[in-house]
């Protein structure tokens, strides 16, 4: 397994829509929202790049905004996202892909609502343009966990990783005791 590093990771966030949000039903609505803000707020504690993207927000009654949560952590990084106007697999919007190789990172820590639809195509596709992509599951959410199960099969079976929040945070923290872990442990506790 390629263990990913602060230095060489960054953090992509898709599609966790105010509406869309509401669609996973695999993973407790809550739990799903804590974890996105906790990843968002060690991205941005860190130092980490910050990609963030959604679709057709102006579609309010059904997807929504980006979570207002994620304006108040990364308001840069916010106002910078991209919008796409329905593109389903986000890697195929130029701008957004675009916005993932300009981190200049190798390693995309990745999650997005639904797993299903949205997470599923990115982080394939990033892996066969040969990025490594750790997607973290617990921050992710279909509308069942049939669709859940089968996302998972397919990323795993494309060479994508799967983890969860405190697994990925750890993973890149590396030591408690470091400045990262300043960051991360009250984020988990």
């Amino acid at each position: 397994m390629h263990r990913f590093a602060i230095e060489d990771t960054a953090m992509i966030l898709i599609d966790h829509q105010v509406g869309t949000n509401t669609w996973a039903k695999s993973t407790p609505l809550a739990l799903l929202q804590a974890n996105v803000v906790i990843l968002a707020k060690f991205a941005k504690g860190t130092g980490m790049p910050l990609v963030l993207t959604s679709s057709q927000e102006t579609n309010v009654n059904v997807q929504g905004p980006l979570m207002p949560e994620l304006e108040t952590i990364a308001p840069k990084e916010f106002a910078a996202r991209i919008k796409r106007t329905g593109v389903v697999n986000a890697w195929d919007d130029e701008a957004f892909a675009n916005a993932c190789r300009a981190t200049g990172k190798r390693n995309f820590v990745m999650a997005g609502v639904t797993t299903d639809v949205c997470m599923v195509s990115p982080a394939i596709s990033a892996v066969d343009e040969g990025f490594n992509v750790q997607v973290v599951c617990d921050a992710c959410g279909s509308g069942n966990q049939i669709a859940e199960e089968m996302a998972w099969r397919r990323m795993e079976r494309a060479g994508v990783q799967l983890t969860s929040t405190t697994a990925m945070i750890a993973e890149l923290v590396r030591n408690w005791a470091s400045p990262a872990g300043a960051v991360a442990f009250p984020l988990l506790t």
